[in-house]
């Protein structure tokens, strides 16, 4: 079921939302009404692999459990190294095993992936492993349930630690202030998904698909390459922010407090800056699960220090899909972070037009290996893009879709930069201002008009993918 559906809109979150607060009298019901959603919520798409996620919910509790109850390090240890291969086989089996098997000539095992997958595989693990550091104590199978399974964020993160929300799922206060920012935050997402991810998305795949069509039969100018590149950019940053913007505002609206998930990204100045601003609970994860663990930075050797790095790319890469593309775009950041890190980028440099530009040519070349089906359509791309394929500059084509989607991609564009963050603070200083008072009326219902063009959109059944859905 997706955010951005009629089901869900004037369904699905209106029922819960009505039985929550009816409930009002008993967090525990009302915990029981979010578990019960939760599930629903995925079974909705994922008849069968409900079925997988529950098995992971009583199978990591269980361990979880036996983790805190036992004493010896030695076989604390023996049972965490069983819940975490527990987890990675089942991730293996459902999403990379097909790969492999190809990869060595063997005939592919075709399975269905279990949406989202990888979030909740990740949330599981983390939880075992806070509960053998003694970070969180080891819950009954219901909070484990409620924290693996809630919906908002479910499919497509962000990815939660158990003890950022251990004490909200007992003690949470909801309030209407908190209710009214989550439908805010909710409709902007709506919005960002529904009239600028998706916008791009058109242009991008139709450039992409055109690439691989071969030169002889559909050129693709340069100036219609790039535009192709900079589409998917600007799509996947709202597609993947506006679903974050979506779990949090809904997460408000039920009272929990998610971490943020993006951070404009894009007016990074380094690659090492970029990953402290895009899908940050990724980052944070690989981090407090991977890197230190490791020995992270702090090592005497910086051979090792290189290995941690090159491990957590490796397996960044990795996790976002069986493809040697994702595998190359992870170890490709491997190789700039760690350049900029040796070279001390960017201390070096002063100019951040320098720096801004070099982060942006690196993150869009790198998204298109991202998006490419293959090594061999990228490298299409790539020489497209150059001009290497006497296949000239000018498009009236790449014109034309200027032409046509102008006010979004200036849109996307000043979006992808804090200037709404910088003018709301300018106002949250100055609430007597006569701009803020006119702001405390337009907000409203600049939003009630944002939500009515989007379920326009939905209703006229739009193009509506969800990228981090196959992750």
């Amino acid at each position: 079921m997706l955010f951005s559906s009629i089901v869900f809109l004037f369904i699905f979150f209106p029922v819960v939302l009505v039985l929550y607060y009816g409930f009002f009298f008993s967090r525990a019901c009302q915990n029981v009404i979010l578990l019960l959603a939760s599930l629903i919520f995925y079974a909705w798409g994922e008849p069968l692999y409900v079925l997988l996620m529950i098995a992971s919910i009583l199978v990591n509790s269980l361990l979880a459990g036996v983790v805190q109850k036992l004493k010896g390090e030695g076989s604390r240890k023996v049972v965490l190294f069983i819940a975490v291969a527990a987890n990675l086989a089942t991730l293996f089996v459902f999403k990379y095993l097909g790969f492999v098997m190809e990869t060595f000539g063997f005939a592919p095992v075709s399975l269905p992936l279990p949406i989202g997958i990888s979030f909740f595989t990740f949330q599981a693990m983390s939880y075992v492993v806070d509960v053998y550091r003694g970070t969180v104590r080891a819950e009954n199978p219901f909070y484990v349930g409620l924290y693996i399974s809630f919906f908002p964020q479910l499919i497509a993160g962000p990815i939660i630690q158990y003890n950022t929300i251990a004490e909200q799922i007992r003690h949470r206060k909801s309030s209407f202030d908190m209710f009214s920012m989550g439908i805010s935050r909710f409709t902007v997402g709506l919005a960002k998904k529904i009239l600028l991810s998706n916008c791009f998305a058109g242009m991008a795949d139709n450039i992409f698909r055109w690439s691989m069509i071969g030169t002889e039969r559909m050129a693709v100018p340069a100036m219609l390459a790039w535009l192709g590149s900079i589409s998917y950019s600007l799509q996947i940053y709202y597609d993947f922010s506006a679903y974050s913007d979506m779990a949090i505002g809904l997460g408000l609206c039920f009272g929990f407090k998610f971490p943020e998930n993006f951070n404009y990204p894009y007016i990074a100045e380094s690659i090492s800056d970029f990953w402290k601003r895009w899908h940050i609970s990724l980052t944070d994860w690989f981090r407090e699960y991977v890197y230190f663990p490791l020995g992270g930075s702090r090592v005497k050797n910086q051979d090792f220090m290189v290995r941690n790095m090159l491990v957590v790319w490796l397996l960044t890469g990795i996790w976002h899909g069986a493809n040697w593309t994702f595998i190359f775009w992870g170890l490709m950041y491997f190789v700039f972070q760690l350049a900029e890190r040796f070279f001390e980028y960017p201390k070096k440099i002063k100019s951040k037009f320098v720096k801004h530009f070099y982060t942006l040519m690196v993150v869009n070349a790198l998204w298109v290996v991202f998006r490419a089906d293959n090594l061999y359509q990228a490298g299409r791309v790539f020489m497209n893009m150059l001009g290497v394929n006497n296949n000239g500059f000018y498009s009236d084509l790449a014109v034309m879709m200027i032409r046509e989607n102008f006010v979004f991609l200036v849109l996307g564009i000043v979006f992808s930069m804090p200037i709404a963050r910088n003018m709301n603070e300018i106002l949250y200083k100055n609430p007597k201002s006569a701009i803020a008072r006119a702001g405390v009326l337009i907000y409203p219902v600049g939003l009630m008009a944002l939500l009515v063009i989007c379920v326009a959109y939905m209703a006229s059944g739009t193009y509506n993918p969800f990228i981090y859905f196959n992750f």
